[in-house]
């Protein structure tokens, strides 16, 4: 079943819509809340969240793809969890050590968390993103947004983690150069 048939479905208020999610993206968002979460158990609940939201979204909404779609709604529910249950602390996540990673590109501004939460610099984050060639526009999008980790990466690009890691290395510190000249942080 394709996203316009599922997208129907939900427009019909039919509730195969969230079995036919379920069958197609439904590792995805599972796996997408686990990189951001340490216990299964929050991921799934994450996930049924996340169907519920969609399910009271579509209608009013109508998505033209429905995988970014799911996968802001999971990733905006995980994080919300994660910021809760890590008030304080850090670790055993892909998204705590993507946030590490990220720390001194975006120092300056406070705890990454604190950073991220400003709607104008995550905009200037994607005109970055947006500017960067292939492929280390799709390897940065994979590392923080899907929250894959290098050796992830490379398989799916048919390259090597130590390949990825440097290219990673390098937007990194492209990212802080282009935040320092738009007076993004010092």
């Amino acid at each position: 079943m394709d996203d316009r048939e599922i997208i129907a479905l939900f427009w019909d208020r039919n509730e195969e819509a969230l079995a036919a999610v379920q069958e197609q993206y439904g590792r995805m968002m599972l796996r997408l809340a686990g990189r951001i979460l340490a216990s299964k158990e929050d991921a799934e609940e994450v996930v049924s969240d996340a169907l519920l939201d969609a399910w009271n979204a579509i209608p009013p909404h109508r998505p033209e793809h429905l995988l970014p779609f799911l996968g802001r709604i999971v990733r905006r529910r995980a994080i919300d969890r994660y910021r809760r249950e890590t008030a304080d602390k850090r670790g055993g996540s892909e998204m705590a050590l993507a946030l590490e990673e990220l720390e001194n590109s975006l120092a300056g501004g406070g705890t990454p968390e604190e950073i991220w939460e400003s709607k104008a610099l995550a905009e200037a984050v994607a005109e970055f993103v947006r500017g960067l060639k292939e492929p280390a526009r799709g390897i940065f999008i994979r590392r923080y947004w899907y929250l894959d980790t290098a050796a992830e990466i490379a398989a799916h690009i048919g390259s090597s983690p130590a390949r990825v890691g440097m290219i990673l290395t390098r937007t990194r510190r492209k990212l802080a150069a282009y935040l320092k000249e738009k007076e993004w942080i010092e």
